[in-house]
């Protein structure tokens, strides 16, 4: 009856977003083994796992009445556009450059997913959206990716293509999910930092983003560490992946032995991702925070990419938060990232920028995305109709 097809629903669900977690536990689906795999010269199981979401869910750029979707690139990197109907009376549209997730090595601005979710804001916001198809781990790592986000927001910013999208240019906005929401946190602070093109950003908008990998038990952390959609071990080999780290150091990351007191360089970062300070005790609960005196330095010996703020924005400096714009945080509770999002926002209010922090109790990593059937969840159909309503309300 309903609770079997409830049941089948959240499934396919979790194939879609547990995808690391598939490919840990498929191994023979995705090895050289797989003739299939091998065949199409996949390799690597990231390819072979994208490969198959890909497959699944992509969707060619089909324009509606109301949205003209056309796939182009800009200055060299692929984007797909969708051009909403201008509101009477206002021949400028509003836009927002959109990042998509997928643990910087899975998904595309051109499945299903993500080609609903940027039209529904084109339309409903009469905006220009450009969704940026950045390249993915393995072909490229850190920061490839920021750099190719970098390059096409700053490709789009310039007033010839502005004018040929009739995009009003104090009324643009960055945003992504999930390691988009990293993107976009890194392409924001880049962006501020920028004596070119300082405030040219009315707003950022960053949906469940990851935004450390300094310390992997915060609360939501513990609290999610076996979660079925992102468990903990997932996302730290997400980690790995993007900065093209060594698998051996996973399970030592996973108790902050890359954070530990004798790593000097982390020691001052750290302080920054204070959770003790940063997190209410409604959030804190009766956790403990994990931070060893003895742990390797070898990690950030050969990743020091770690502690760098392009690959965790949440520990950029103070004068580099003070200049962002306005700011819209997205959380769930069921999910190990929630006080990513959190910590970010209240630094980002101590540095004077407004926030809002949209928190769903009832919701899990990667939610916003599910809003059509088979996989039309409530909560991410509330979600979505939440961001878009802030959007619509402050860009």
């Amino acid at each position: 009856g309903s609770s079997v097809w409830h049941f089948q629903r959240v499934v396919f669900a979790s194939f879609l977003l547990a995808a690391g977690q598939i490919y840990l536990s498929l191994p023979a689906l995705v090895t050289e083994k797989s003739n299939l795999i091998h065949y199409l010269g996949l390799s690597h199981r990231l390819l072979a796992l994208n490969f198959i979401i890909v497959s699944l869910s992509k969707k060619s750029a089909w324009s509606s009445a109301q949205v003209k979707v056309t796939d182009t690139d800009f200055d060299g990197v692929e984007v797909r556009v969708f051009e909403g109907s201008p509101k009477p009376g206002e021949p400028l549209k509003r836009s927002v450059v959109y990042i998509h997730g997928g643990g910087w090595a899975l998904a595309s601005a051109k499945i299903r997913y993500y080609d609903e979710l940027c039209a529904a804001v084109a339309e409903e916001l009469n905006a220009v959206v450009v969704s940026i198809e950045y390249r993915l781990v393995p072909k490229v790592y850190f920061p490839a990716q920021i750099n190719d986000v970098v390059r096409a927001t700053k490709y789009f910013l310039q007033p010839e293509v502005l004018h040929k999208y009739s995009v009003d240019p104090d009324r643009i906005g960055i945003s992504g999910d999930s390691a988009g929401g990293n993107l976009a946190a890194a392409l924001g602070q880049q962006i501020s930092q920028d004596a070119n093109l300082k405030n040219k950003l009315k707003v950022q908008a960053l949906i469940y983003p990851v935004l450390q990998a300094l310390d992997f038990n915060t609360p939501s952390y513990q609290q999610n560490v076996n979660s079925p959609i992102l468990p903990r071990y997932v996302m730290v080999k997400y980690w790995v992946d993007y900065l093209k780290g060594n698998y051996d150091f996973v399970e030592a990351m996973t108790v902050n032995n890359h954070t530990s007191l004798d790593v000097e360089e982390a020691v001052a970062l750290r302080a920054r991702l204070n959770w003790t300070a940063l997190l209410p005790p409604s959030v804190t609960k009766n956790y403990k925070p994990v931070v060893q005196t003895a742990g390797n330095a070898r990690i950030i010996q050969e990743i020091p990419e770690l502690l760098d703020a392009r690959s965790a924005p949440l520990i950029a400096d103070q004068e580099v938060l003070q200049q962002l714009p306005k700011t819209y945080i997205l959380t769930c509770e069921h999910d190990v990232l929630r006080d990513d999002g959190l910590m970010y926002a209240k630094r980002l209010e101590s540095a004077g920028v407004e926030v809002t922090l949209d928190h769903f109790e009832d919701g899990f990593h990667g939610c916003m995305i599910f809003t059509s059937w088979p996989t039309n969840f409530s909560v991410g159909i509330r979600t979505r109709n939440s961001y878009i309503k802030w959007l619509d309300q402050n860009l």
